[in-house]
């Protein structure tokens, strides 16, 4: 019995495939920051970033930050911390851990992209009050450095360790400074911001997050109060 063409030609195509690896689909979209920000990933929707720090990533203007905006580096580092139980928070730490560094990093790109608008101004803001002082110039007799010298004349943040202070909550900037001075914050090579945190009296810590609250926080504004002395860092061979 003599088989036709085509159900060979057909089996022949089909021995050709088996031995082929399927085109690999991927859904860029499934591993974005962006959708794990939403979904919660693997801690869950109840998990979600968004649930906490705002749809658009302002905070609560309380108790959790604004992430919109800030530097990529530092909320990636940030969320390593509390993966790692470093920067001690028992939600956070339970989420960031359902992260591998690759999502904690797309998260991180994610909320570093957003806009994020200035505060509205006040109607004069200059270098007068303790609080601004300290901020502005510190307190060189009992050596405490400025807070513009690492976080900016703006409150814009320098770089991946000093975030922007600029449009957080008040009272979340206050909770910071004292889980730093009571060493219930970690993640500071070189104790600048324990230091520093350690030597505020009680009674300055609401103005001064207050104070750094309200900032503009846009490098180089030339709205930033122009009568402050200029920040300076103090030398670390100096004994400062």
């Amino acid at each position: 019995m003599e088989l036709s063409a085509k159900p060979l030609l057909a089996l022949a195509s089909l021995a050709a495939l088996a031995g082929c690896n399927p085109p690999s689909i991927t859904d860029p979209f499934g591993e974005s920051g962006e959708l794990l920000a939403l979904s919660g990933g693997d801690a869950g929707a109840q998990s979600a970033c968004h649930t906490c720090h705002g749809l658009n990533g302002e905070g609560d203007g309380g108790l959790t930050p604004r992430l919109a905006g800030m530097e990529r580096g530092y909320l990636a580092r940030q969320m390593n911390f509390f993966a790692e139980g470093q920067r001690p928070h028992a939600r956070m730490h339970w989420i960031a851990r359902r992260l591998d560094p690759q999502q904690q990093d797309r998260v991180s790109e994610y909320y570093a992209g957003m806009d994020w608008s200035p505060p509205a101004r006040p109607a004069t803001q200059s270098c007068e009050g303790a609080a601004a002082q300290i901020y502005h110039a510190g307190d060189p007799a009992r050596g405490l450095a400025s807070c513009a010298s690492c976080h900016g004349a703006s409150g814009e943040g320098m770089g991946r360790g000093n975030p922007a202070l600029a449009g957080q909550p008040a009272r979340y900037i206050a909770a910071q400074l004292e889980k730093w001075r009571k060493g219930e914050r970690h993640g500071d090579p070189l104790g600048e911001m324990r230091d520093a945190a350690r030597l505020l009296a009680d009674a300055e810590i609401a103005p001064l997050a207050a104070y750094a609250a309200s900032l503009h926080g846009l490098p180089g504004d030339p709205e930033s109060p122009a009568a402050c002395p200029p920040p300076r860092r103090p030398d670390p061979g100096s004994g400062a």
